[in-house]
């Protein structure tokens, strides 16, 4: 297993608990696993971001912490959340990474995950100029989520 899978592991066993929220300290995780602080942001920015379903609060220095919570919420607002959370450029990676938090969570069934990562993948927007493809993403992206609530 690798040392992000292990801090990721350890995180979300701080999370498990009954109110879904961590306060770590970002050099005692260090120290804890043997690595350097930026390797602690990196899994907290690629696992711990508001498109997997976390609100991330972060303060520096000798007393800083890191307070991660989990958000649960019904479905509708999950998908409210992510439709916010969309921007108004969204490449690939992301789409997975909001997908996989709302399959995840049950929002959305597996075939649908299938069929909307089908559907705003580059290849089925090869048509469009690269500079456009990313906008043209979210809004798709933006009303089918919609459309899951609706």
């Amino acid at each position: 297993m690798r040392i992000s899978d292990l801090i990721a592991c350890f995180i979300n066993d701080a999370l498990a608990g009954e109110d879904g929220c961590a306060e770590l300290q970002r050099s005692e995780l260090a120290q804890r696993f043997n690595c350097v602080p930026s390797q602690i942001n990196y899994v907290i920015a690629t696992r711990f971001s508001p498109e997997h379903g976390y609100i991330v609060e972060s303060r520096r220095g000798g007393g800083g912490y890191i307070r991660i919570r989990r958000i649960r919420t019904d479905p509708r607002n999950l998908v409210i959340h992510t439709v916010n959370a969309i921007g108004e450029e969204i490449d690939c990676g992301t789409v997975r990474a909001f997908l996989s938090n709302l399959l995840g969570t049950e929002v959305i069934d597996q075939q649908s995950a299938r069929l909307m990562e089908a559907a705003l993948g580059d290849q089925a927007l090869k048509l469009l100029p690269p500079e456009l493809r990313d906008a043209v993403r979210a809004d798709v992206f933006r009303q089918m989520l919609i459309q899951t609530v609706y």
